[in-house]
This record gives structure tokens, sequence and C-alpha cells, in this order.
């Protein structure tokens, strides 16, 4: 198995409304997110979410579904509780929207579903558990007890360390050939996205001309998450290995609560200059997410646009 476990949040974007400045007022644009897939885009609107995958052929096969109504409920509007709800959004539609356009570039019998897909999932999530959250918590309770650490500095070497392996994974992984490609759909998710929002063109050749970053990446909310925690495990003083690691896996929603909240508003004021430059280590973490794409994968980005457009109004 590859260790693609963090792809469904490295290659997304949360769904936050961005504010445009409009003739003196400021008009808040529509929660539009998306994520990269294999050979393929994946755009969410508030209503729909649309997939647009180029399948061995050339062809762009393009599948369209409904959101939950949870998404238009009161509980995404409850700060904090939509955070651990967007995370989980995350986790299982991403998944799911991978596993998608994997099975769309196969003849049927080779298609993974059923319990070989669900297992396949849930070693992927337990790997991803034990690789970035249990693994820096045990060395940093191996550093205080043998290396004579207080609290506060254990805590701080298990950030670093996890905060290392993110990077380190990000980086290694972009070597393959499939995630290097991957990484070209993300730029493109990126970059349609940013044409829409700037209210230009949505053609392949105005999309190609703007930025690959985007200030909602999900590779951002993995930064900001490590940085939280740092913050947080700091105040739980000095604790056992059981609880250490415990504590960790039990914060988890706590943390992403606290980090998608502070995306959403650090995403709100990108116009405040201030702001820009506290996420200016999260764009520069996109530039190991993203590869400038081919107008081949710019056209597919802006079909699956296109179509969660047209799913929403319908």
């Amino acid at each position: 198995m590859r260790p693609f476990f963090l792809l469904p949040l490295l290659a997304a974007d949360t769904a936050a409304g961005t504010e445009i400045p409009t003739a003196g007022k400021h008009l808040k644009m529509p929660n539009y997110g998306g994520q990269a897939l294999i050979e393929g885009v994946m755009m969410r609107g508030r209503r729909a979410v649309a997939m647009a995958m180029r399948k061995p052929d050339g062809e762009i096969r393009i599948h369209t579904e409904p959101l939950s109504s949870i998404y238009r409920s009161r509980v995404m509007k409850i700060p904090f509780l939509r955070g651990i709800l967007g995370l989980w959004d995350a986790l299982v539609l991403g998944t799911r929207a991978l596993t998608i356009s994997a099975n769309a570039q196969v003849e049927e019998e080779e298609q993974l579903e059923g319990w070989g897909l669900y297992l396949s999932l849930g070693f992927s999530l337990l790997v991803g558990v034990a690789f970035f959250v249990l693994l820096p918590a045990g060395v940093g309770q191996l550093a205080q007890h043998f290396g004579s650490l207080n609290a506060f500095w254990g805590n701080l070497l298990e950030g670093v360390v996890r905060l290392a392996l993110l990077v380190g994974y990000i980086w290694g992984i972009g070597f393959m050939a499939e995630v290097r490609r991957l990484y070209q759909y993300h730029g493109a998710e990126h970059k349609t996205i940013n044409t829409y929002e700037a209210g230009a063109p949505l053609t392949p050749e105005s999309a190609a001309r703007y930025p690959l970053e985007h200030p909602r990446c999900g590779t951002a909310f993995l930064l900001i998450l490590v940085v939280v925690s740092i913050l947080v495990y700091s105040l739980l003083g000095e604790q056992t290995l059981f609880w250490r690691l415990t504590s960790r896996v039990l914060l988890l929603p706590v943390l992403a609560g606290i980090a998608y909240e502070y995306l959403r508003w650090t995403a709100d004021h990108m116009s405040n200059r201030l702001v820009w430059v506290i996420v200016q280590p999260n764009l520069w973490l996109q530039r190991l997410t993203t590869r400038e794409p081919s107008r081949d994968i710019l056209e597919v980005g802006i079909a699956a646009f296109n179509a969660m457009r047209e799913a929403e109004a319908d």
C-alpha cells in the first residue's frame, strides 16, 4: 500500500467563504472548495459536488451528486463544531472521491470496492494517526524522561518532530510520478478557484495566469493544526506516557475546530497586510503540494467547476 493517507487533506481546500471588495463594499463569495483527484479534480459547493476525471482514452468523465443537508444546517454555523465536521468531510468525501477517480482509470473487474476498500482506508487512517500523532508524542515523552527536559520543552520537541514528519512526508511523496501528477491537478484546482474569485473568464489560458496557492488550502490547515497542537499540549503539563498518547488522540477534534476557525478567519481578512504576512508560511508550504498544470489539466479543473455550478443551479 502506498503511503497516501494524508492526500484528502493535502489536496483539499476547506469550504470557507471569502470576502471580495466590490464598488466600495464587500460581498461574500460562495463556499467553493475542491480537491485534486487521480487524473481529476473535485469541486464542492454548498449543495452539490462535482468530479471531472480524464479517462485513459482522453474523455473527461463528469460525476455529480448532492451534498448532505448538514452543510446547510444550523450546525455548520456553530464555531469550532463546524471545523470538526469540515475535517470529517475532507477525510470521508475526499477519500471516496479519490477512490472514484482511481476506479475510473481501470477496468471494472480491477476496481477497489467493498470490504477491501474499507480495510484499506481504515489501515491508512491508523497509520496516519500512529505516524503523525503518536510517534512524535512518544519522542517527546522519551526526551523528557531520558533528557531531563521539562514538560514545555518536551511538548515543543514533540511539535517540531511532528512538523518535520509532515513536511518530510509531503516532500518525499512528491518524488512519486503519480503524486507529482496529482499535485498538478491540485494546482489546477487552485487556479480555477482563484480565476473565478477574481471574476476572470474561466478558460485554460486565463486560469494559467493565476497563482498556484490559495489561502483555504488543506495543506495550510495541516500546518495550522501542528502549530495549534504545540500551544494546546504545552498547557497540559507533565503526563504519563499513557495519558500523553490518549490526550493526543482525544484532543484531535478540538484542535481541528481551532485550526478551522483560524483558517477561516485569515481567509476572510487577506486584504489586511498583517494577516497577509501571517499566512505566508501556509502559502510557502503549498509550493510542495502544487505543480504548474498543463492546459489539458486546467481543462479538467474548469470542467469540474462548471459542472458543480450547473448542479448547484439545478
